[in-house]
């Protein structure tokens, strides 16, 4: 028997949620709401969904994403939840901590599923990185955005920032020690651009940088770790990574004898072609799969399965946690 979904807001991201739900095997998608009727009904027939005036409305589903602006999040998957209807919210889970420490209290006490939607965990590049098993110590990351007009009801970080802030967390096993970050404002009444640096206990920094006044789109991560370097793009979907060559310690020692006694420019010259022979550099294979639809296919194997969602309320809450420091700190000391 098919999951019955529904949708609440059909703008920018919930209409591909629709759209994505509309053609998944083993679900139907059966009920729509958003505040703008006509954009509703558009969405909602080619799936032979119904459109209804309130998510209040909706009849009994098996699962909903909420894609309604971020001020709202809270109490309509707060609907959802305490009639224990699994629930994935996009990004970021809510506007306040207060209102995210309740909602995945909510959830607990309900043991219903609550995915938030933070689907950069789901980019073929950033699941590709993650198969090399490396141990990050220092990661910078670029996210990089011309104004839009939309989510101007938040500010940089928790606009852009708030991914890279879930994906720093993520993969990093070890516990936030110390946030430092700047920021300020030019086009918004809220920060539109940020930079943060991230310490955790185990010694690894990770320095993040967000702006959504930028004459191009820019959506980058380098992570280095003790045994190789890997660059993610996530805008051109494409992904390398560099370590030490085989015979790397051997080839050193008969470089250096072949550099002894030579002059600068030479020593220059010859230093970059034996680098060049030292490097192992190989470009990693990405999956095709389209992220939202991977991140929607994990929800729904999560509803199906009983296991726990693989981007939990807790997770979110620790990246809006983080997020709350690096604004805290733009408030007192931006511009």
């Amino acid at each position: 028997m098919s999951l019955r979904a529904g949708v609440v807001g059909v703008g920018h991201l919930g209409r591909h949620h629709a759209r994505i739900y509309g053609q998944m095997d083993g679900v139907d998608l059966v009920a729509v709401a958003d505040h703008d009727q006509e954009r509703a009904k558009q969405v909602a027939e080619p799936y032979g969904a119904t459109v209804f005036p309130s998510h209040v409305e909706f009849p009994e589903l098996d699962l909903v994403s909420v894609a309604v602006p971020t001020v709202d999040h809270a109490e309509v998957a707060t609907h959802f939840l305490e009639r224990k209807v699994p629930v994935l919210v996009e990004k970021p889970m809510t506007a306040t901590l207060e209102e995210a420490r309740a909602l995945t209290a909510l959830a607990e006490r309900q043991q219903t599923p609550l995915q938030v939607g933070h689907v950069e965990r789901f980019h073929p590049a950033l699941r590709a990185g993650k198969r090399l098993g490396l141990e990050p110590m220092f990661i910078e990351a670029h996210r990089l955005a011309p104004f839009s007009f939309r989510s101007t009801d938040i500010g940089v970080v928790l606009d852009l920032m708030i991914h890279d802030l879930d994906l720093v967390l993520h993969l990093v096993n070890s516990p936030l020690k110390q946030v430092h970050a700047s920021g300020g404002t030019l086009l918004s009444s809220s920060e539109d651009i940020a930079s943060a640096r991230l310490e955790f206990e185990n010694g690894a920094v990770a320095n993040l940088t967000a702006s959504r006044i930028s004459l191009k789109t820019m959506r980058r991560m380098r992570i280095f770790s003790s045994t190789m370097f890997v660059s993610l793009d996530f805008d051109k979907k494409y992904a390398f990574y560099a370590r030490k060559g085989e015979g790397f310690d051997e080839k050193v020692a008969s470089k250096k004898e072949l550099l002894t006694g030579k002059s600068g420019d030479q020593m220059s010259s010859l230093a970059a072609l034996a680098f060049q022979d030292l490097i192992e550099i190989q470009e990693l294979d990405l999956d095709e799969v389209e992220p939202l639809q991977a991140e929607l296919s994990a929800f729904v194997h999560s509803v199906q399965s009983g296991e726990r969602p693989e981007v939990p309320g807790e997770e979110a809450l620790a990246a809006l946690e983080a997020a709350a420091q690096v604004r805290q700190q733009i408030e007192q000391g931006g511009w």
